[in-house]
């Protein structure tokens, strides 16, 4: 486990937010309105964003501009990952099969694809990660 994982599990444990050591649903509340509560302090907290653009383009320091999006991101990591320990999935598993599916995405040359916004598109040999989050969940909730 990762520093950072392990943060997080010291975070939740100080602030008296769930931790599962495997995969669950049951994080107190109805697995649903744990969801909705997340969607609506993740969009509240994307939501700050329009600060940081405001600074942008009001020509403010860019330091300033980047210290901003530096908490912003920061902060939405923390609590995604603080989310992923109530419900005991194991962070930094799941975040490298992200990666590698991530990785998957390039051409049949090795080159990345893009759209017109700069978004990251899928090449042939993509694979999606789901199978093999779906495989590690199964296999760590048979370790309880």
């Amino acid at each position: 486990m990762s520093e950072f994982a392990q943060d997080i599990q010291k975070f939740n444990g100080i602030y008296r937010l769930p931790v599962s050591p495997v995969p669950t649903t049951d994080v107190g509340v109805p697995a649903a309105d744990r969801l909705k509560a997340f969607k609506d302090i993740l969009t509240e907290e994307v939501s700050e964003i329009d600060e940081i653009i405001t600074a942008a383009e009001n020509g403010d320091n860019p330091l300033v501009v980047l210290t901003m999006l530096a908490d912003l991101l920061g902060d939405i990591q923390v609590y995604c990952a603080s989310e992923m320990a109530k419900f005991g999935l194991p962070l930094d598993e799941i975040l490298a099969i992200i990666m590698q599916s991530n990785f998957s995405k390039l051409d049949a040359n090795g080159n990345p694809i893009y759209d017109a916004r700069g978004k990251v598109l899928k090449g042939p040999e993509y694979w999606k990660p789901e199978p093999r989050i779906q495989a590690l969940l199964e296999a760590r909730s048979k370790q309880a």
